[in-house]
């Protein structure tokens, strides 16, 4: 996990939230890290992470089984040409570990997981963080383009 936060953190106008005790965050989310686009280094109020990290199975989102020893998955908005390169192939098992997958939940929203990355998926993992990365970037920019 610290070698992917690393690694987005060096994209650059990168937020990286990681919710902890005491800060105010759901006890749900600690342990888990959410990657913004945000150049002023503030939370964007409305926009969503292109990446994140999860270290356990959330409600409704068990499929991954998340539960098990050392487990966790990325899971990356990558847009919908990435999407549809990744899917429609490979494991269907969301718990599959070093497979790019549909996300279990999100999917239909275009985002892609992957559990456990590992030697298989590590140039896949980090194509597709660059790709959510620069997606995310474009929608910041636009944003903040005069008159929108």
């Amino acid at each position: 996990m610290d070698e992917i936060i690393s690694f987005v953190d060096g994209l650059g106008g990168v937020l990286t939230l990681r919710p902890a005790p005491g800060d105010g965050s759901p006890e749900i989310s600690w342990g888990d890290a959410f990657f913004y686009f945000a150049p002023d280094g503030a939370a964007p109020a409305s926009a969503q992470p292109f990446a994140t990290l999860v270290t356990k199975d959330y409600p409704g989102d068990e499929a991954s089984r998340l539960d098990r020893p050392d487990a966790f998955r990325v899971n990356v908005a990558a847009g919908k040409g990435e999407f549809a390169r990744w899917t429609g192939h490979g494991p269907l098992d969301p718990g599959a570990e070093d497979a790019v997958i549909a996300h279990p939940v999100y999917g239909a929203l275009g985002w892609l997981a992957v559990v456990n990355p590992g030697p298989r998926t590590d140039t896949a993992v980090r194509e597709l963080l660059r790709t959510a990365h620069r997606l995310a970037r474009a929608r910041h920019e636009r944003r903040a383009a005069p008159g929108a």
